[in-house]
């Protein structure tokens, strides 16, 4: 499979374009006509550029508003067109992208259309070069792949063909499955790009929104699928209008922009491998079987204060390195390991970061396979001094620089705990039985690269974004899950920095766990344990309690009880949700407890902007300094 993508797909000018998707690993470009304009470098010196950057130049685009029109414009097209074939001759380019015309003086007529793209034919013939047809989704009389595919049909020329874009077909709902019929030689390029599900203008929605194969909402897999079976052997390009992107770091995006074709071409040749091109065989997803555990990593001072709150908790310290400064607490199937070493990569986190959750365990089938297919995918291994009588930990640094450790129960991983550490009794527990939730802060712009870092590696579903109200701000949160819950992943995005999320990224330098959930098996056994030993909750307003009562019309004894214990409630058809938070630790970092009844999937988003506020309240006001 060789791989391509467009300039315009990333940010900076040319050169540094060029340079990202080569370090990202793409075989090919395609020059989008407005990059190569800005550009001061003759066609001649940026064909070197992409040779030494060992960058085939796939295409030329686009050429707009061709086919159709009446005389004087068409002739006027057709010298158009020669002086792109010159250009591209000095380029390297063999192939032009003509999309469909958007054109008002535009002649409809499919054999009209054909007969121009004939003569068309012969002229790049004679250069050496191909010319290939795309049926833009909002084109004035073509607009559907189907009938692009009939005018290169009757146009019946070798140097003529169709450009096939996910996005133009898929974004008007066309069935994939009507592309199996063209055969796989008149294909001249396929342009692959995903979007969230959104009803809006489709030239808007195309020139903002689009995204990566699996970042978004549209069966892309379908199409990818469609165009396999057509035995179509060339480039695999993407083509990607994205205000983020444009923005954003163009390593990243390119980067994010290969891995999301590696993952397409995997989930095809598990749907449909008899007709998947050749290529890398990727041990499969990953099923996540579990939260083994979390490390934070801290000084000795503020390990003390993690300590005592997870101390007031309900954990015990269960174990202790034997040759590190690193301590196991534990609470039904939860571990929480504090580092407070003074080198290695902890000691790292903790310097740039602060008292942080940088790391955690995943419990897989088997971790070396997930370590493999994690480098396959472009994610970055993980390994310091392994010292006496320790284990080799399979493991990647995450999105945001953190780490994740992968265990199973096939080889001595299972027994870590066990090897590493020496045992030590548990006392009584608060009822606390599993992690629910990690939540995870980026900036918003970070999101889809962690949405698709996920799911390229494990076997996850993503659930619907969510806009959570903060008092200062908004807040897109989304889910990443895996099936029955094993693993639960919250990535909020932050958009502001008064927003709580923005707060903490920005006095935390950076994205990290901002919150952690434990499950209780009865929250209000929990909370009066809890009350028992010392925590005080996170004090939520009364308004909260009366509004409850007027919503949902709850029992009045229910009632009380949530509101003297300072829990949030919610509840849909399927079941119920409470919720319990502790004060922040930190820079905004706190712990939350929760109790699922019945089939209730969600998160509570209904009370996440009375949590935030209540949290806000509580939030020590800055210092101004005094000169």
């Amino acid at each position: 499979m060789k791989t391509s993508i467009a300039t315009v797909s990333i940010s900076g000018d040319l050169r540094e374009k060029l340079e990202a998707i080569s370090a990202a690993g793409f075989d090919g470009v395609e020059i989008f006509e407005n990059d190569f304009l800005a550009y001061d470098r003759s066609p001649a010196e940026v064909r070197r550029m992409a040779a030494d950057l060992g960058l085939e130049i796939t295409l030329f685009q686009p050429f707009r508003d061709f086919e159709g029109l009446p005389e004087p414009q068409r002739r006027q097209a057709f010298e158009r067109a020669e002086r792109k074939f010159d250009l591209m001759t000095e380029l390297g380019a063999p192939l032009m992208l003509v999309c469909s015309s958007v054109a008002p003086a535009a002649l409809g007529g499919i054999d009209r259309a054909a007969a121009d793209f004939r003569e068309l034919g012969e002229r790049a013939a004679k250069r050496g070069l191909k010319v290939g047809y795309e049926a833009l989704a909002w084109g004035r009389h073509v607009n559907d792949h189907r009938d692009a595919w009939e005018i290169v049909r009757r146009a019946d020329h070798p140097n003529v063909g169709i450009i096939l874009d996910s996005f133009h077909s898929l974004s008007r709902r066309i069935d994939p499955n009507t592309i199996r019929s063209i055969p796989g030689d008149k294909i001249f390029i396929v342009q692959l790009a995903d979007a969230p599900a959104l009803d809006m203008d489709l030239l808007y929605w195309s020139r903002h929104f689009r995204n990566m194969p699996g970042e978004g909402d549209l069966p892309v897999v379908d199409f990818a699928r469609a165009v396999a079976a057509t035995g179509y052997s060339g480039p695999l390009s993407l083509e990607i209008f994205n205000d983020q992107f444009r923005s954003g770091s163009p390593r990243t995006i390119a980067l994010d922009g290969h891995r999301s074709l590696i993952f397409l071409m995997d989930q095809v040749r598990e749907a449909e491998p008899e007709v998947a091109p050749a290529g890398m065989a990727l041990p499969p997803r990953v099923p996540v079987k579990g939260v083994s555990f979390v490390e934070f990593t801290a000084d000795e001072t503020e390990a003390d204060t993690l300590r005592t709150m997870l101390g007031q908790l309900g954990f015990s310290r269960t174990g202790k390195h034997r040759s590190k400064s690193v301590e196991r607490f534990s609470q039904g199937n939860i571990n929480i390991v504090v580092n407070t070493e003074r080198e290695g990569l902890a000691h790292a986190a903790y310097l740039t970061h602060g008292t942080s959750a940088y790391a955690m365990g995943l419990l897989v089938e088997d971790a070396g396979a997930t370590l493999a297919r994690a480098k396959a995918l472009h994610a970055q291994p993980f390994a310091q001094r392994v010292g006496p009588g320790e284990l080799s930990i399979p493991a990647i640094r995450g999105v945001g620089g953190g780490v994740i450790y992968f265990l199973d129960d096939n080889t001595d991983l299972a027994r870590v705990w066990d090897i590493e550490f020496g045992s030590e009794p548990a006392g009584a527990d608060a009822g606390l039985i599993g992690f629910d939730h990690i939540a995870q802060t980026m900036n918003y712009e970070e999101m889809l690269t962690w949405i698709l870092f996920y799911r390229s590696i494990f076997v996850v579903d993503k659930g619907p974004m969510v806009d959570v109200i903060d008092p200062s701000g908004l807040v897109r949160s989304q889910v990443i899950e895996s099936p029955g819950g094993a693993m639960r992943l919250t990535l909020n995005g932050a958009e502001s920095h008064r927003t709580l999320a923005g707060r903490f990224i920005a006095e935390t330098f950076g994205s990290s766990v901002q919150h952690i959930a434990f499950a209780s098996s009865d929250i209000f056994e929990t909370a009066a344990f809890l009350r028992r030993i010392g925590l005080a909750p996170l004090e939520i307003s009364q308004n909260y309690y009366d509004d409850l009562e007027a919503r949902l019309g709850l029992d009045g004894a229910l009632l009380k009880r949530l509101a003297d214990n300072h829990i949030l409630y919610d509840r849909d058809a399927s079941g119920e949700f409470f919720q319990l938070y502790t004060p922040n630790f930190g820079e905004g970092f706190f712990f939350e407890i929760v109790e699922r009844r019945g089939s209730y999937a969600g998160y509570g988003a209904i009370n996440a902007p009375f949590r935030i506020a209540a949290q806000k309240r509580a939030i020590s006001p800055v210092a101004i300094p005094r000169h």
